[in-house]
C-alpha cells in the first residue's frame, strides 16, 4: 500500500510528527490505540474524520521505517 497521499509531515504541526492527511492525529496515536488492543471499528468510530484506508496507511508507514533500521556494530 502506498502511504505517501495520507502520511504527512509538517514541521509546524505536532511537532513534525508524521500526521494523517494534515489532521492532527498522528501515525504514533493510531499506532498506540492498535498496540492498547482497540480494533479499526473502535477507532474508526472513535475518530470519525478516519477511515480503514488511513489506518492500513499507519501500518504502511510503520512497516517502511521498521524495514529502513539497521544496527551498526562499533
Amino acid at each position: 500500500m502506498s502511504y505517501h497521499n495520507i502520511i504527512t509531515i509538517e514541521p509546524g504541526k505536532r511537532s513534525g510528527k508524521p500526521c494523517i492527511r494534515g489532521m492532527r492525529i498522528t501515525v504514533y496515536d493510531i499506532l498506540e490505540y492498535l498496540a492498547g488492543g482497540m480494533t479499526e471499528a473502535e477507532i474508526l468510530e472513535d475518530f470519525s474524520e478516519l477511515t480503514s484506508e488511513d489506518i492500513k496507511a499507519c501500518l504502511a508507514f510503520a512497516a517502511d521505517r521498521e524495514k529502513k533500521l539497521f544496527v551498526v556494530s562499533l
